[in-house]
């Protein structure tokens, strides 16, 4: 965002030439950074033209916090320039309105002007009025700002990532999530999801929400039938979403049209009505339901609703998802392992820890549910209660199956315990798509991955009654075809 104000203050720079460090240039849809860079080196030249400021426009891509970010930000100039700027306190003053960072500058030895004075709207407190839909933006912007967003309709795209109810500041549903392995996992699974999945997909245009890092898509372009289909992949999370262009850079997919968003589809309409054959998301309605900002029914009944809006006559929903057991209120016993790992007398903190991988890993079982439900009170924000009877603990069915099918996932503990798999049954899934106008296929069914009932549930846990007779393990996941 550039303002009127800042050409007013560089036109006594004339003699100068101004070097625009753009930070988190390799970032954009996420609410710290919307615009992509591209978009603001075009305005950026566009004013310089405008005002008589001779330029030169730098990307910086995104850093941690560090006390470094001064240094490592003019070293990013010099070999963004090819060593042909290279900045000195000799030669250089520093123009920044943040306090914090001017500090950093300082202790380099630059001179540090103000920008903005007191009272003065700086370019993020203007881009947040495109958010509220306060349109004296446009007075306080630039008109080659202006003339940019309006070419490209960035303030609608403004407006979407910074009032998004899901996304995070840097473009993913959470800060703790380990991408490396989720996207590892996605991989290995696709093969399998694809199989269950393929029968039901129809050619023409084939929609995958959330595609992760693209894998699904490759599956479906290697397939002879949907050779002249178009695949269109949609993932919000940034570093997924990096993926997905990088394998299409690479040459990975032989279909020329094959095309990838990074869009919330909670945020608007991404595709005209009618124009989508068929829609598939996989292990996706979770995410959906457990970051919904306010009334998780009401999110995932507008999300359907978005779902059949885009969806052609005759076309098809497919969701292969997790679910809940079919009675999720029902009280049980669940009896766990306290002899596979250690068991501490408290529960700890895990943001605290450098490695808490390691920590949760070494604990037993039983020990593993109470750190479970302390993390997945505070994370997804679910009462879950339960009450300790003697080795076991009372609870309700659905809240035993959501710490049995994560108690694994360790490497991304904090992250999974932001998510809630059985919030909804697959009553409840279909009753959403049946509202939102959909017709539930004969083929939609809930059902149970007996492998990890066997080798990770079983072993370690046993469900009873209150009255103590056995109950057998309920469905875990479902598929949901549903055509318009």
């Amino acid at each position: 965002m550039l303002t009127r104000f800042q050409e007013d203050f560089l036109k006594r720079f004339r003699d100068r030439t101004v070097v625009w460090a753009v930070t988190s240039a390799n970032h954009h849809t996420t609410k710290r950074n919307p615009v992509a860079f591209d978009r603001r080196e075009a305005a950026i030249e566009r004013f310089s033209a405008g005002a008589g400021v001779r330029s030169v426009v730098v990307g910086v891509v995104d850093t941690p916090p560090t006390d470094e970010f001064a240094e490592v930000t003019v070293k990013a100039i010099e070999a963004g320039t090819d060593d042909l700027v290279r900045l000195t306190p000799a030669n250089t003053v520093v123009a920044c309105s943040t306090p914090e960072v001017s500090k950093l500058y300082e202790q380099l030895g630059y001179e540090v002007v103000g920008v903005e004075p007191e009272g003065t709207a700086r370019p993020w407190d203007v881009l947040l009025m495109i958010a509220e839909g306060n349109d004296r933006w446009r007075e306080l912007a630039h008109p080659a700002t202006v003339d940019v967003f309006e070419r490209y309709g960035l303030d609608a795209h403004i407006k979407r990532c910074v009032n998004d109810p899901v996304v995070g500041d840097d473009g993913g549903l959470t800060t703790t999530r380990d991408y490396k392995t989720y996207a590892d996992a996605f991989e290995t699974a696709a093969d399998r999801k694809w199989q269950q999945i393929k029968d039901f997909v129809k050619p023409g245009r084939i929609l995958d929400i959330g595609c992760a890092t693209g894998a699904t898509l490759q599956l479906i372009d290697a397939d002879p039938r949907f050779h002249e289909s178009d695949l269109i992949g949609v993932e919000v999370a940034r570093h997924l979403y990096a993926e997905c262009v990088h394998k299409k850079e690479q040459g990975l997919f032989h279909n020329p049209n094959v095309y990838f968003y990074q869009r919330n589809m909670l945020g608007s309409a991404v595709f005209p009505p009618r124009s989508i054959d068929s829609t598939l998301t996989l292990a996706l309605t979770h995410e959906i339901w457990s970051y919904a900002d306010g009334s998780r029914p009401a999110t995932v009944q507008r999300f359907a609703d978005a779902l059949f809006a885009h969806t052609a006559p005759g076309g098809v929903w497919v969701n292969s998802d997790v679910c809940g057991p079919a009675e999720p209120d029902r009280p049980v016993v669940l009896t766990l392992d306290d002899s596979d790992g250690v068991n501490p007398d408290q529960i700890t903190e895990l943001e605290h820890l450098h490695d808490s991988a390691s920590y949760v890993r070494q604990l037993s079982t039983r020990a593993r549910f109470f750190q479970f439900a302390h993390d997945f009170r505070r994370n997804a924000k679910v009462p879950f209660e339960y009450d300790v009877r003697g080795d076991g603990l009372v609870l309700r069915l659905a809240d035993a199956m959501d710490f049995l099918t994560r108690k694994d996932y360790v490497d991304n503990w904090l992250s999974e315990t932001h998510e809630q798999f059985c919030g909804l049954d697959f009553a409840g899934w279909s009753a959403v798509a049946e509202r939102a106008g959909f017709t539930i296929d004969r083929a939609s069914k809930a059902w149970r991955n007996d492998w990890v009932i066997d080798n990770r549930i079983a072993p370690v846990a046993a469900l009873t009654t209150p009255d103590g007779d056995p109950i057998d393990w309920p469905d875990t996941h479902q598929l949901l075809v549903a055509r318009r």
